[in-house]
């Protein structure tokens, strides 16, 4: 059941998530979103902590004598994309949308974290941190390396992140290994140009780098058990000007999946390894440069357990998957560094309105704010459940 003073205050909550819908910042640039958060969690009695991660924000409040700390996490940044729907709160930056619903996160945490505030049912230490950059090179480790969990100790950290494509109101999860790695890694291949009349006084990147591109769709049919999963991806081969003339270098960006660390470690190996060969066979030189990467999203037993029960407890069993019958995805998500160094769980809300669904990433997608305060009463059951009075 909704709590009631959160639906009270429901229509100030999609008023602050469509303005940051209408103002989106990509990764590190969320300026105007964290001085907005940071000016209410303020308001409403947190003792607010800015800079980590750049423009990261922490809100911390504490009630009653317990020692428990929870930390619950929300993105902030928004997609390098332009907009296509005529909504009226849509974005007013070109080239920029909160496609993915982090606006959507903020405004959730938000109007729990005014709940929290106000009615203080808890005892303990209520961490609420608001995360750059997901989107781009992992705003969690920056935050981490910034001393995120040092200054602010979690005993668990949460996380939740919309999904159009379930029906709104859907509780989602499951242990162990939940969300797949992403290794990006830029393949720079130099070789010898000259006119295309005579190849044989040349050394052709591209004729490399076609061949390269074949050799390492062989990584996951060949070198991977069929049993584990992985994706290897050349999403860019760029080269050349004109046809007739042969260029001197080519440039593949790559990118590679898995759920397992032990697969993630085979199939970079294994990269390096056909890169060099594939080089030495057409004789050019390779560089194959890693450009930013992410861990599995590993979520931890006891504390899956505990997030889906809350879940069972708010909603109703009907409202929440069975985590046998959830299935692993190939999308990757920085809260993985959060997971490594504290235990928790990654949970996904469902959005979707059973017309006009449009998956996250898309020009189309649309938050639905409906889902506001569900999320937001599922993160006060959840802070009232683990840091309860008694604790």
């Amino acid at each position: 059941m909704l709590i009631k003073e959160i639906l009270d205050h429901e229509a100030e909550m999609i008023a602050i998530r469509r303005d940051f819908h209408q103002h989106p910042e990509l990764g590190f640039e969320e300026y105007r979103t964290s001085q907005r958060i940071a000016e209410l969690l303020t308001a409403w009695g947190y003792e607010v902590h800015r800079g980590l991660g750049g423009t990261g924000v922490v809100g911390t409040l504490k009630n009653g004598s317990g020692g428990k700390r929870l930390g619950l996490r929300a993105d902030m940044d928004a997609l390098p994309m332009q907009e296509l729907t005529d909504l009226p709160w849509r974005s007013t930056v070109p080239g920029k949308m909160h496609a993915c619903g982090h606006d959507g996160h903020c405004a959730i945490l938000l109007a729990a974290a005014r709940y929290l505030a106000e009615k203080r049912p808890f005892s303990g230490t209520l961490h609420l941190i608001f995360q750059p950059s997901e989107e781009s090179v992992g705003g969690a480790r920056r935050m981490m390396e910034d001393g995120l969990f040092t200054l602010f100790p979690c005993d668990a950290i949460f996380g939740l992140h919309n999904m159009p494509l379930l029906p709104a109101g859907a509780f989602v999860t499951k242990s162990g290994a939940l969300m797949a790695s992403s290794d990006s890694m830029t393949i720079t291949l130099q070789g010898k140009g000259g006119h295309g009349s005579t190849p044989e006084n040349c050394i052709d990147p591209i004729v490399a780098g076609a061949a390269m591109i074949m050799a390492l769709q062989t990584i996951v049919s060949r070198n991977v058990d069929p049993q584990d999963a992985a994706v290897v991806t050349v999403g860019s081969l760029q080269s050349g000007a004109t046809h007739n003339i042969i260029p001197d270098h080519a440039v593949l960006k790559l990118n590679m999946r898995t759920f397992s660390e032990t697969v993630r470690q085979a199939v970079k190996a294994r990269i390096e390894t056909l890169v060099r060969a594939q080089a030495e066979s057409f004789g050019v030189t390779a560089t194959l440069q890693p450009d930013f990467g992410y861990p599995v999203t590993v979520n931890h037993a006891a504390e899956t357990a505990f997030a889906l029960q809350v879940a069972r407890d708010t909603f109703g069993a009907e409202r929440v998957a069975d985590p046998q019958q959830v299935k692993s995805v190939m999308g990757s998500e920085d809260f993985a560094f959060m997971l490594q160094a504290c235990p928790g769980c990654y949970i996904w809300l469902g959005t979707g309105t059973g017309e006009n669904d449009y998956a996250v990433h898309h020009p189309l997608y649309q938050f639905n704010d409906a889902c506001i305060s569900t999320g937001a009463t599922y993160w006060v059951r959840l802070t009232e459940a683990f840091l309860r009075q008694s604790s």
